[in-house]
């Protein structure tokens, strides 16, 4: 079983930059590919980013292509998003979890383990 706990959150205005963490503890964390998602309130968990076991490939759902980027250190069992050119539209609970299945990278289904999240609130 992997525990995580994200990082990084906070309040920033439109048009600036944060870098979400997620620790990971457990000695399996680089045979995980993993993902971030967010949940806006009254929405449900939409998928952000994942990255690859080893770092190799990436995926974004579309509106975040460009800004954000999901990156992996194995040695420091972490996962980090950099996001950019925050919009309002982006304020929501961030979370990361380890893939535990072999099917899609963009279904919510397909991870496991969440850890609590951190809240990204952007203001306009």
């Amino acid at each position: 079983q992997v525990q995580l706990v994200e990082s990084g959150g906070g309040l920033v205005q439109a048009g600036g930059s944060l870098r979400l963490s997620c620790a990971a503890s457990g000695r399996t964390f680089s045979s995980y590919a993993m993902g971030w998602f967010r949940q806006a309130p009254g929405k449900d968990r939409e998928f952000v980013a994942a990255i690859t076991c080893n770092g190799d490939t990436t995926f974004y759902t579309g509106s975040m292509k460009g800004r954000f980027t999901i990156s992996r250190d194995n040695a420091k069992n972490t996962v980090y998003l950099q996001m950019n050119s925050l919009l309002p539209e982006d304020t929501a609970v961030y979370y990361c979890a380890p893939k535990v299945s072999d099917s899609s990278y963009y279904v919510t289904l397909n991870y496991s383990y969440w850890g609590q999240g951190t809240q990204v609130t952007v203001s306009s």
